[in-house]
């Protein structure tokens, strides 16, 4: 692996991070309503993706729409964004990644994917990280902040499903952003009542589009070229560390027992069943 896959890797990761740190700093000071910040993030998103991919859309114009990657991709946006009313940046983080990689894997036992015991282990592990984290209790996350942030995982596993076979991932993310727009301008229609904006939150929520979404995306799309499946798939488990790290010293949030157990037991399940497939 080189220098460049690597550094790209790690600003990939810490943009991935940055959009639980910035949707939770915005909405949690009450800076913006969650409908406008899913949709600002988007246009924001769209619009700098956009103008990566003009040249080619100019010269060869846009691909077809791909209305079931759209819906999934406007899913995610909405429900992360409503979720973060509630948890905290680390333990939506760590819920996030958590369904999008069991997503994955129960996909993957559909089409009949043959796993070991020490890979059923994993899952097993990963599983009770998520029940441990969701459980009732004096610090358990809002149950239904962590449902809909449950729901943007499945969403977003399987918008990476449905986008592996894309020819052009650029621009096939590009093609979503942009036909996501009409999808998060009606949500904001539809909770106009609770419509907040304030020049921080339209700020707060231009960067987490603009740089931690669209040029994030770019960077990780680069860092693919250098990293295999399995590598890209175990890199994305730091992604709840650093959210969490970042909630910790950005927005002055707790680090409980019960996120530090689950973020070990969660990630640390996943890793292991990635390795055994490895190994496979």
């Amino acid at each position: 692996m080189t220098f460049r896959t690597i550094l790209a890797t790690t600003v990939a990761m810490l943009a991935f991070a940055a959009n639980s740190v910035l949707c939770r700093l915005a909405l949690g000071d009450g800076a913006i309503d969650a409908a406008s910040f899913a949709t600002i993030r988007v246009a924001a998103g769209a619009v700098t993706l956009g103008v990566i991919v003009l040249p080619r859309w100019l010269e060869n114009g846009r691909t077809p729409a791909d209305w079931r990657t759209v819906l999934a991709l406007y899913i995610y946006m909405a429900f992360f964004a409503f979720a973060y009313l509630s948890l905290s940046a680390g333990t939506g983080a760590l819920i996030l990644f958590g369904a999008v990689q069991l997503t994955m894997f129960a996909v993957a036992l559909r089409r009949g994917d043959r796993f070991s015991g020490l890979s059923w282990t994993g899952l097993v592990l990963a599983l009770a990280g998520l029940v441990y984290l969701v459980s009732p209790g004096v610090t358990a996350p809002d149950p239904l902040g962590a449902l809909l942030m449950a729901v943007a995982g499945i969403a977003w596993g399987s918008y990476s499903l449905l986008g592996k076979g894309a020819a052009d991932p650029l621009e096939a993310t590009s093609n979503n952003f942009l036909w996501s727009i009409p999808l998060v301008l009606a949500t904001s229609l539809l909770f106009a009542g609770d419509a907040q904006v304030t020049r921080n939150g339209i700020l707060l929520a231009i960067l987490s589009g603009a740089v931690a979404s669209g040029l994030g995306y770019v960077i990780w799309f680069y860092a693919l070229r250098g990293l295999a499946a399995t590598q890209a798939a175990t890199v994305q488990l730091s992604v709840p560390v650093i959210a969490a790290c970042g909630g910790v010293l950005l927005l002055a949030e707790s680090l409980t027992l019960r996120l530090v157990i689950a973020s070990l037991l969660t990630p640390g399940g996943i890793a292991l069943v990635l390795s055994q497939r490895t190994a496979r």
